[in-house]
């Protein structure tokens, strides 16, 4: 199985082919507009502004799994990104990404790679509170709250997964290394 063989929605309820983005560096996020790591939108922005025409593509998953901090429908989770952020990105219809009705997309993810990288003690310490609170997160590689984000090369290989404490922007790196630039 490949990340290739997998279909999303788009917020207008089209199906989307993960095939469309072959040789494109992805960053595929699950996010919430009522969260503390919600102000992660403007580094995601930053980095799709920079790197998008030279084949950076942000794949944008809003979930309401973790504290119901995603609330409303998918157009005004749209809304509020698009004015509050500025995002231009693509942004998925809404989903679970652990349980029963995680999409294959997420459960293709979490098995792939399994558990976040998390950096700093600071980090370490909140990720355990967040466990704690987070009524989905069962099994070690389930996602553990908001803005988990997957890194995936130009082939399609999950080569990292960075935990919400993760700033965007500290992926820079990485992703510049990714596209060979």
């Amino acid at each position: 199985m490949s990340i290739y063989d997998s279909k999303v929605i788009n917020r207008k309820g089209e199906e989307v082919p993960l095939k469309n983005f072959k040789g494109k560096v992805l960053i595929i996020v699950n996010t919430a507009t009522g969260c503390g790591f919600t102000p992660q939108y403007e580094g995601l922005e930053t980095l799709y502004k920079k790197y998008h025409d030279k084949g950076l593509e942000i794949l944008d998953f809003p979930c309401n799994q973790f504290g119901n901090q995603a609330p409303g429908t998918d157009d005004e989770i749209h809304e509020f990104c698009s004015l509050k952020y500025n995002t231009s990105f693509d942004q998925f219809k809404k989903v679970d990404v652990n349980g029963e009705n995680e999409i294959p997309l997420y459960t293709f993810l979490k098995n792939s790679i399994g558990e976040d990288t998390i950096e700093g003690m600071k980090n370490k310490m909140a990720m355990k509170a967040v466990e704690k609170m987070s009524a989905t997160y069962k099994n070690k590689n389930d996602i553990k709250w908001n803005f988990t984000k997957f890194l995936v090369d130009k082939e399609g290989n999950i080569v990292a997964r960075y935990s919400p404490t993760y700033k965007p922007e500290d992926m820079e790196e990485k992703i510049k290394e990714l596209m060979e630039l």
